[in-house]
């Protein structure tokens, strides 16, 4: 693989723009290179009797016999070669004197008056101008980190504090607490308080009082490689050097706090009554344990932002040698030595603050939450990235082979047996049919997802950040669509058993356990879902039922975006929890046992048509709303205009299809087509420019964005077209189109599919959106809340 391509597949997605400009500076060289074939065109070649024959190789008796030029020998008679660049190449002359100035390195180039000299001039320029602003970012974000280092060094000193008060509550002693407090002091000392002291660079710029902190801490951590019969005095040095500095271990719980971070209904109300977001202080295994688990994730999402700053100094260090040895090869001079020397010597290349965060982050992460198991410890600060393995694609594979198989083995069937002139049709597309088609939402959805996965990873859009699963855990589109097409095999298997013991003389009267099939499967899909054992991706399927239990208590909960972006998922799948609600009718009121269909029959059951249509869209409405005024946003408001505006179009067109009156039906029409077209039209401007980012006519690529992740630009404007198509669908539902070989119900699965095909497609850029804006922002960590604050005074102090 070249390097241009292994740099842009290393890069960290969010931080493209902030490395060095490889490709661009690889474009310059190569108009040196055209100004030199330009300038000095390459010798023909020639024959040494005619010019025509035969061209003969240049052996190993011929080169050293002196048969044969030597290459430099070659270069210099041929007059391709100056003098300055002999001269270079003899005497190993530097044609570049490399400054460290205020604005960072300039370098000057010493042959401009040579032919093409203005060409290397303007390529050092931009090589200058690509590191300065390599290192200001790399200074930046090591500053953070910096800053994130102190902040976790307090987290932990109130920690080891709280630990030591619960399991000693009361009944200290002087002397018992003087031994605990020395104890204490030195564990900060040896890993979790010399987090902060390995940027003696910063610690200039401390305050007094927070730097005479570090450096006690940085002396105590000398002290811990003495010999144990010296522990004692040790500690004891140790604990005096600390009191100086910093207050002492346990008086560090006076100067905090309890952060409430943990969302729940209890904490929303709470807010919603000013009460303070702070909790007492109580000091039981519990709150220790949460205290534990927050700092935990704190920790490895520290540790994760160390290793890829790392990363970014590694890879642009290597990158500036990289072109620099292209310039020696196509220039035949020396100006890699000098200017890396200058790169390694700057900041982003010597700089080690990074290097000891590492090792001390590890230090204190393996003692005080692996209980010093090394091993255990770096597994949760590095996750091994998941291997895709050739059974995964084998059974995927196998399983859209048996999906493609049964699908062809049921058209068969079907027009064999000429199932639809029979008498039965009717009654089974009344009711078997939505109950199976269930799952062909459910199918349809993850392969879309799939797909979705597919071009996210291709396109390099970091959905694992975006949606925040958990490092390591996210699914790959080979495990969506294994899942998805595990559970059409299954879902058809039925189907097919279902029309073969109905045409089956000798089961034709179990018809009764013919008709539980769809619900034995529902059952067995529900309890693979909510299966708490640590198998079929548990941790997915966690993250999916935490979502989802948002969206349905909202607006109890913080919208987040997985949150909201599930929501929007089940708007688009109407049509398929108005058949979990056949379902429960149809089983609930024993309706399967005579395969017959009186839900319609029960007021109830239309009611609850309308408020199963009704509660995605409700739920989006909510979570509009508590974003608007969390974040005083009045956009939220009017994104939430557009679910109103959708749950009166959906009511009014549910209405329709149960008027029988004409003249009452005549008016619900116009009622529903106007609120529906209103909506639609809302909804898909929407659609391309809040969630899409399109429709821009001052963009560079005019009516699109500036930035855009798929080179074909006539991508965009198909997805447009289709999500406006596709938007208006619902019009059947209104205008009564009839088709004669399709059934009602047949036509009711179509426009819902139709739907969720235009959701996978809004699902690529509403993401790819989102990621152009956290590039825009440099933001490639979350952040994470931490369990304690410290009081304002104490703040001013430090």
């Amino acid at each position: 693989m070249k390097f241009g391509k292994e740099l842009s597949s290393q890069m960290v997605p969010e931080w493209q723009q902030a490395y060095m400009s490889y490709d661009y500076l690889k474009n310059l060289l190569k108009e040196i290179i055209k100004l030199k074939h330009r300038t000095n065109p390459p010798p023909p070649p020639h024959n040494a009797v005619s010019g025509e024959g035969l061209s003969r190789k240049m052996t190993l008796y011929r080169a050293f016999s002196g048969l044969v030029q030597t290459p430099g020998k070659k270069r210099q008679r041929s007059g391709q070669t100056s003098p300055s660049q002999k001269t270079d190449i003899e005497e190993g002359y530097a044609p570049i004197l490399v400054n460290k100035g205020g604005q960072g390195l300039e370098t000057t180039f010493l042959m401009t008056a040579e032919e093409g000299g203005e060409y290397e001039l303007v390529f050092f320029r931009r090589l200058d101008d690509e590191f300065n602003r390599v290192e200001k970012f790399y200074k930046e974000k090591v500053e953070e980190v910096v800053n994130d280092a102190i902040m976790l060094n307090k987290q932990m000193d109130a920690l080891i504090a709280f630990r030591v008060k619960v399991e000693n509550p009361v009944g200290w002693g002087w002397e018992e607490r003087t031994v605990e407090m020395t104890r204490l002091a030195s564990d900060v000392a040896t890993s979790t308080a010399a987090l902060s002291a390995s940027t003696p660079a910063r610690t200039g710029t401390m305050k007094p009082r927070a730097q005479a902190r570090l450096e006690a801490i940085h002396e105590e951590g000398s002290s811990r490689g003495d010999d144990d019969e010296d522990h004692g005095d040790v500690r004891s040095s140790s604990l005096s050097k600390m009191a100086a500095g910093r207050p002492a271990p346990i008086e560090v719980l006076d100067h905090i706090k309890i952060n409430n971070t943990k969302e729940t209904p209890r904490s929303t109300i709470k807010g919603v009554l000013h009460s303070s977001s702070h909790e007492e202080i109580i000091f039981n295994r519990h709150n220790l344990r949460e205290v534990e688990e927050k700092l935990k994730v704190a920790f490895v999402e520290f540790y994760q932002k160390l290793r890829l700053l790392k990363s970014y100094s590694f890879l642009n260090v290597l990158a500036f040698s990289k072109i620099l040895k292209k310039y020696d090869k196509i220039t035949s001079r020396k100006a890699s030595k000098p200017y890396m020397k200058m790169v390694d010597n700057s900041y982003l290349g010597s700089s080690d603050e990074l290097m000891k965060l590492i090792q001390r982050v590890e230090a204190t992460f393996i003692k005080h939450f692996a209980n010093g198991n090394r091993r255990k410890g770096m597994s949760i600060l590095r996750p091994q990235i998941k291997r895709e393995r050739h059974r995964l694609t084998f059974s995927t594979g196998f399983s859209a082979g048996c999906v493609f198989s049964l699908i062809v083995a049921l058209v068969s069937i079907i027009r064999a047996r000429n199932i639809f002139q029979k008498d039965g049709y009717e009654g089974y597309m009344k009711t078997m049919f939505p109950l199976y088609s269930l799952f062909g939402f459910i199918v349809l959805h993850m392969t879309m997802y799939a797909i979705d996965i597919y071009y996210w990873k291709r396109y390099r859009v970091n959905y694992a950040f975006i949606f925040g699963f958990k490092q390591g855990t996210e699914l790959g589109y080979r495990q969506v669509l294994f899942v998805g097409f595990s559970i059409g095999a299954f879902a058809l298997l039925c189907v097919l058993g279902n029309l073969d013991m109905q045409a089956n003389p000798r089961t034709k009267s179990f018809q009764a356990l013919t008709e539980l099939l769809p619900l034995f499967l529902l059952g067995a899909m529900f309890t693979g879902l909510i299966l708490p054992l640590n198998i079929l991706y548990r941790s997915s399927r966690f993250f999916f039922l935490t979502c989802l239990f948002h969206c349905l208590a909202a607006p109890l909960y913080k919208v987040t975006l997985p949150d909201f972006f599930l929501g929007d998922q089940l708007t688009s799948q109407v049509q398929a929890l108005r058949s979990i609600q056949f379902y429960i009718c149809y089983y609930g009121w024993g309706d399967f046992k005579q395969r017959q269909d009186t839900c319609k029959d029960w007021q109830e059951y239309k009611i609850f048509l309308y408020i199963v249509a009704a509660i995605p869209y409700l739920s989006r409405l909510l979570q509009c709303m508590r974003r608007m005024f969390e974040e005083k946003s009045l956009e939220q408001g009017y994104n939430g205009v557009k679910y109103l505006l959708t749950i009166i179009a959906v009511c009014l067109r549910t209405a329709y299809g149960f008027e029988t009156n004409k003249n009452h039906k005549f008016i619900l029409k116009v009622l529903a087509g106007s609120a529906s077209v209103l909506a639609a039209v809302f909804c898909t401007y929407w659609d391309f420019v809040h969630d899409w980012g399109l429709l821009n006519r001052t963009s560079k690529n005019r009516w699109l964005r500036d930035k855009l992740l798929v080179p074909h630009k006539r991508v965009y404007f198909i997805a447009m077209i289709l999500n406006v198509v596709l938007r208006f669908a619902w019009l059947q539902t209104v205008l009564d189109f009839e088709f004669k070989f399709l059934h009602t119900q047949t036509v009711l699965a179509v426009v819902a599919c139709l739907e969720i095909i235009r959701r996978g497609i809004w699902n690529f850029f509403r993401l790819e959106n989102e990621h152009l804006n956290n590039v825009g922002k440099y933001r490639a960590f979350k952040s994470v809340p931490l369990p304690f604050s410290y009081d304002e005074d104490d703040e001013k102090d430090d």
